[in-house]
């Protein structure tokens, strides 16, 4: 691959952010969404059992495996289009995604026989996620590295690549349980599936728009365009290199077991204050809470990350997120609001991790580049992007395979103290853990330390110039 950076457009600025801001945010109206929500719709409104809902989740990462690589492989091998390599996908898929979402949450169905409600959840969600989903967030996470070649520029795309996916848990999180939910004449709280549908619709549209502006906004300059004369590179002799690739393979490890903590706290979080709590306006003010501490994180992690270190800080923070949900789960509180005030150390790790974690890519990119000479953007993002739906896929299947462990009836409309109880050693106990094991991860297998991305930028930087 020859890489060049375009002549003759505007300078890298707060208009690249902002654009790379809204790619995101539209991601996440039908991302988020359906991490912290589409359990619920499966278990509550359609009556599906969590363990058939786990089973579900797992055979589509397996189909993942062969679209995201897929998905990647096309993006390194097609030649660029007017605007650009990366951009036209979102041109393309933006509605596809927003409207296959949409059908995912349709409450009409809850009525319907259960082998029809069970082929209607196989097809739109593989639908969505295994190939929409797929084709326009590959794309959307390898263009960061064709906005700007800085290193200093990425790690501000990933910041507000996070704010953007943040922004959309504040309207999902905090709106969501409002508007979901209504109380019965016992008092219980009983999920209201026609406004799941309304909202998903909404927020389908509001996906749209973000993808529009998306792609007004941003602008690629750095072009990789094929080499004429170059050997055509096999998949098996990329996948060679990618796996040799040991930042990589620890980044992984440390996504998967992130997403696994993060995700499975989200969606059984939606349970512990429905049936453990039984306040679930709480749970708008915990999702509130989070929220705001990513946004207050975010003004200061970049200044951070350059005196100590991207991988140094994500392994502080996974530290502090692993005790915090580690001292909950000894704690056993059954005030929703000390629980609110404990998770505060968590929502702080988990924050800083997430701001920093799509300029650790990059700098893998680079990694890869500087070991090989073959840049391969799209494939590595999307052995990572597989890498973390592994992690979606066992905290969704693992939330409903532990629901299912601990006797949860989701016909029911109060759970027995057992029941309750495992809800709330299951939120705690195993993000706890997970969240150390990433620590570890990064401090004993990731190699990309503060010292080491310098290097490599240095390296980069000199084969540009010899080449130019």
């Amino acid at each position: 691959m020859d890489n060049h950076i375009e002549k003759n457009v505007r300078p890298f600025g707060l208009r690249d952010k902002l654009g790379y801001m809204f790619g995101d945010f539209g991601n996440d109206f039908t991302f988020i969404f359906a991490s912290s929500w589409l359990m619920i719709f499966y278990t509550k409104v359609l009556g599906i059992e969590p363990g058939a809902v786990g089973v579900l989740f797992l055979v589509a990462r397996c189909v993942d495996a062969f679209t995201d690589v897929g998905m990647g492989r096309l993006v390194d091998r097609m030649r660029p289009g007017k605007d650009g390599r990366f951009k036209s996908w979102v041109r393309w898929i933006a509605g596809p995604v927003a409207v296959s979402s949409f059908l995912m949450y349709q409450s009409g169905l809850a009525g319907a026989p259960m082998a029809l409600k069970m082929v209607y959840m196989y097809v739109t969600y593989l639908l969505w996620g295994s190939v929409f989903y797929t084709a326009i967030n590959i794309p959307y996470g390898s263009m960061a590295s064709a906005i700007s070649e800085d290193p200093g520029d990425r790690s501000s795309l990933s910041v507000f690549r996070t704010v953007g996916a943040t922004l959309a848990s504040l309207i999902i999180g905090v709106g969501g349980p409002l508007l979901v939910y209504s109380t019965d004449a016992a008092g219980n709280q009983v999920v209201v599936g026609s406004r799941m549908t309304v909202i998903a619709g909404v927020f389908s549209v509001c996906a749209i728009i973000c993808y529009i502006l998306f792609y007004k906004m941003t602008t690629e300059r750095v072009k990789t365009e094929p080499r004429p004369d170059a050997n055509r590179v096999t998949l098996g002799q990329t996948f060679s290199a990618i796996f040799r690739n040991r930042a990589l393979l620890a980044i992984i490890g440390a996504a998967i077991g992130l997403l696994l903590s993060q995700l499975m706290s989200q969606s059984m979080n939606n349970y512990l204050f429905q049936d453990y709590f039984k306040n679930t306006n709480s749970l708008s003010v915990i999702n509130f809470i989070s929220t705001g501490v990513t946004l207050l994180i975010a003004t200061f992690v970049t200044p951070l990350t350059r005196r100590i270190g991207k991988k140094e800080a994500a392994a502080a923070a996974m530290i502090l997120a692993g005790a915090s949900y580690i001292l909950l789960f000894f704690m056993r509180v059954t005030n929703p609001y000390v629980y609110i005030a404990v998770s505060v150390g968590g929502y702080i790790g988990i924050g800083v991790f997430n701001l920093v974690i799509w300029a650790n890519i990059t700098d893998v990119i680079d990694y890869q580049e500087v070991m090989t000479r073959q840049r391969d953007d799209g494939t590595v993002y999307a052995v990572y992007s597989f890498a973390r739906k592994i992690g979606q896929a066992l905290a969704g299947g693992l939330s409903g395979f532990a629901l299912g462990a601990i006797g949860y009836d989701s016909l029911a409309h109060a759970q027995t103290e057992a029941v309750n109880n495992g809800i709330y050693s299951v939120t705690t106990l195993v993000p706890g853990i997970c969240f150390l094991a990433v620590a570890v991860i990064l401090i004993f297998a990731y190699p990309l330390s503060k010292r080491k991305v310098e290097e490599n930028t240095e390296i980069l930087q000199k084969r540009r110039e010899t080449e130019a």
